[in-house]
């Protein structure tokens, strides 16, 4: 048995933004600069960094949706970028993606009964009532009523439609899921909601989250271990309590010192009229 659910070694990932009149690339950004990374099974792994540090397409990579440029991905011991063919199936059927807007990742024509039970269709699983059973036992676990199947994705708040994209996500019992920025857009109450129901789904299911945040309040209180990325480099990994109590580098100081710390002396304050 690995002693980690996924391994990132060494990833690059170039996009080309420029081409010569001949069709050459005449620019190329680096997005992800040989980052190096590991989830341990059950775990919870925070990718954190500004808008543009490049998390969220080492996410990206990691998850299959992107290919890096070079470097290694490894997934419970198996080279994830030799994949082909039945193995690659498998592994997209392990490795799931929760998206920060989810009402973009659900086609707005099919109900969200039938969003749910696609990628069931597509890997093969069950029989058609079994799908529909699983479908409906998924939207309760969520906290959605069975009965929500019939309905499309504008029918939903932005927390319900995130609570959908939890059950279209857990359909195909992944063992390993990428949360990008999966509460980010949620208000106060129903990001807690969500988060507990993650780590409900964890505790249950045994599953591994990669959670990228721009957001350290959330990840003090969800993550395991915290990875800093800035400029498309790693500059800082280790444990949640050893990141927010003694950071060691000037970047992740500064993304501390940033979090908004609630005054309850001045919760009692009231605004003078303007």
């Amino acid at each position: 048995m690995t002693d980690f659910m996924l391994r990132a070694e060494a990833v690059t990932k170039d996009y080309v933004v420029g081409r010569s009149l001949l069709g050459k690339p005449s620019r190329v950004v680096q997005a992800v600069r040989g980052v190096s990374l590991s989830v341990a099974p059950g775990s919870t792994l925070a990718l954190v960094g500004e808008s543009g540090s490049g998390k969220s397409t080492l996410g990206r990579c990691i998850a299959g949706l992107v290919r890096p440029s070079s470097g290694r991905i490894h997934l419970a011991g198996h080279n994830v970028l030799q994949l082909a063919g039945a193995s690659l199936m498998s592994f997209r059927r392990q490795v799931q993606t929760i998206f920060q807007d989810p009402y973009s990742s659900l086609n707005p024509r099919r109900t969200v009964g039938d969003a749910i039970m696609d990628g069931m269709v597509i890997h093969k699983l069950y029989g058609a009532e079994e799908r529909r059973a699983r479908m409906q036992a998924l939207l309760a676990r969520v906290g959605l009523h069975p009965d929500h199947a019939k309905r499309f994705p504008h029918q939903f708040s932005g927390g319900q439609r995130q609570r959908i994209a939890i059950a279209r996500a857990l359909a195909l019992e992944p063992r390993f899921i990428v949360a990008d920025e999966a509460v980010s857009a949620l208000d106060v109450s129903v990001k807690a909601q969500v988060l507990d129901l993650l780590a409900d789904l964890q505790a249950e299911h045994g599953l591994t989250y990669l959670f990228i945040s721009h957001d350290l309040g959330v990840v003090r209180h969800f993550a395991d271990r915290v990875a800093i990325m800035s400029a498309g480099e790693l500059v800082e990994e280790g444990e949640c309590d050893q990141i927010f109590q003694a950071p060691r580098h000037d970047y992740t100081r500064k993304l501390i010192a940033a979090v908004p710390r609630p005054d309850p002396a001045r919760r009692r304050l009231r605004r003078a009229p303007e």
